[in-house]
């Protein structure tokens, strides 16, 4: 880990940390619908299509737009109040579920399209404007912190939705999971609009300021240049969205394998250990930066990077139970260590450039995953669960040990004792005002 110019020292108050706690409880909200929804909505997709063919399109379909979406929302956020623009991605998934629920039965298939697109749509709006504001709603020194709690509410909600979906939908019925996932966007947009907070500095955007596309695309590229470990960072994001595709789509069929009759239970005790991984490493990252003031470096995300992957892989090599919560737990702290560093980096971009690098970002993390989810499903045709998720999270830690290897060759050259080229911190916490 490396020293935090911004860092503020232990116990220093933030001043918009306790409004920013009610946002953490919203998207947390609205987090667990969409975790709900994923389950709910890709069963339902094969209830009325009839079609595994048209259930993975549907799938396809909204990862496909969230890359796109990418070449859009870095000038979107940078041009707009990012407050407005996460309560208009949740709105938009909110209408789209009642328009899901009003269609026809004629017409569901197509209104289970848009639902995908506009899901792809406003959820990587959404996600790019909340990760570029945090610094500006909590203050440069307690990114790290701020980034743990939504992290942690995250965690929480992705158990709970996974875990409850099967319940709800065998219970009540699609049309009550699908009205309850769209109560939680409402949830989320209801706190953001009551929240005063400043999700972006003061000031129209600068002049020339591009608004979307490829001219936005360009423009970030152009800030990532001058940094190319952040550039790395992002790539490694990429290989790692691969893997996480791999093992996302491979745990249910290695769990059918272990237990054919209840193919439910091991893919429910991972993701449950993974998520008490996740929870407990962010207390711990944030009890050390508040201890220490200082912020997790490069190497720590690529040494992270490779625990994380490294954890998923061994969960696949079927071993005893103590041993497989055990890599279980390493894989979900690894994860959770991983994110927070790599969100806290990005974060030390100035306001004006940050929402292009996190779209930069987003495009990465979505071409990762949704082209790891295709070749994976082919794959897993004729290999094993093992080899496929050895091989995608295993080029994740050779992508890990270059950059870690980039990094030593690097201090090597600037000799011992030189400082690392000092890194510019997100403004300091500002007003809390309604933006």
């Amino acid at each position: 880990m490396s020293a935090d110019p911004g860092a503020a020292a232990p116990g220093a108050p933030a001043a918009g940390m306790r409004w920013f706690r009610f946002l953490v409880a919203g998207n947390a909200v609205s987090s667990y619908g969409s975790y709900l929804n994923m389950v709910a909505l890709n069963l339902f997709a094969l209830q009325v299509t009839g079609s595994a063919l048209q259930t993975g399109l549907i799938m396809a379909a909204r990862l496909a737009v969230g890359f796109c979406t990418g070449f859009v929302s870095g000038g979107v956020v940078s041009r707009h109040s990012r407050k407005i623009v996460m309560m208009a991605g949740d709105s938009s998934q909110a209408l789209a579920l009642v328009a899901l629920l009003c269609a026809p039965g004629g017409s569901r298939t197509v209104a289970l399209y848009t639902v995908a697109v506009v899901a792809g749509a406003g959820g990587t709006l959404s996600q790019v404007a909340l990760r570029s504001a945090v610094p500006e709603m909590v203050g440069a020194a307690l990114r790290v912190r701020a980034n743990a709690l939504l992290a942690t509410g995250r965690a929480f909600a992705m158990v709970l939705g996974f875990a409850s979906a099967g319940v709800v939908v065998s219970a009540l019925g699609y049309r009550a999971a699908f009205v309850l996932d769209a109560v939680t966007f409402a949830v989320s947009v209801a706190t953001m609009a009551w929240l005063p907070i400043r999700t972006r500095r003061a000031g129209p955007p600068p002049p020339g300021a591009p608004g979307a596309g490829l001219a936005a695309l360009r423009k970030g590229l152009g800030v990532l240049r001058p940094t190319p470990v952040l550039l790395a960072m992002i790539a490694i994001r990429a290989v790692d969205g691969f893997g996480s595709a791999s093992h996302n789509v491979g745990l249910p069929v290695y769990s059918t394998a272990l237990d054919a009759g209840h193919p439910a239970a091991f893919v429910s005790r991972f993701w449950a250990t993974w998520a008490i991984g996740n929870i407990v490493v962010q207390r711990l990252v944030v009890r050390w930066a508040a201890r220490t003031g200082r912020g997790i470096g490069e190497a720590a995300f690529a040494l992270g990077t490779c625990a994380m992957s490294a954890g998923f892989i061994l969960v696949f090599t079927g071993p005893p139970l103590v041993l497989g919560v055990a890599f279980a737990l390493l894989a979900g702290m690894a994860d959770g260590f991983t994110e927070n560093a790599y969100l806290s980096r990005l974060q030390t971009v100035p306001d004006d450039d940050r929402g292009y690098v996190f779209g930069c970002s987003s495009m990465a993390e979505n071409l990762g995953f949704g082209s790891g989810t295709v070749l994976t499903a082919l794959l897993l045709e004729h290999h094993t669960p093992l080899s496929v998720v050895a091989v995608s999270h295993g080029t994740a830690i050779g992508c890990g040990a270059v950059f870690l290897a980039a990094l030593a060759l690097r201090r090597l050259r600037a000799g011992p004792g030189t400082p690392e080229p000092a890194v510019p911190e997100p403004a300091a916490p500002m007003k809390e005002v309604s933006s």
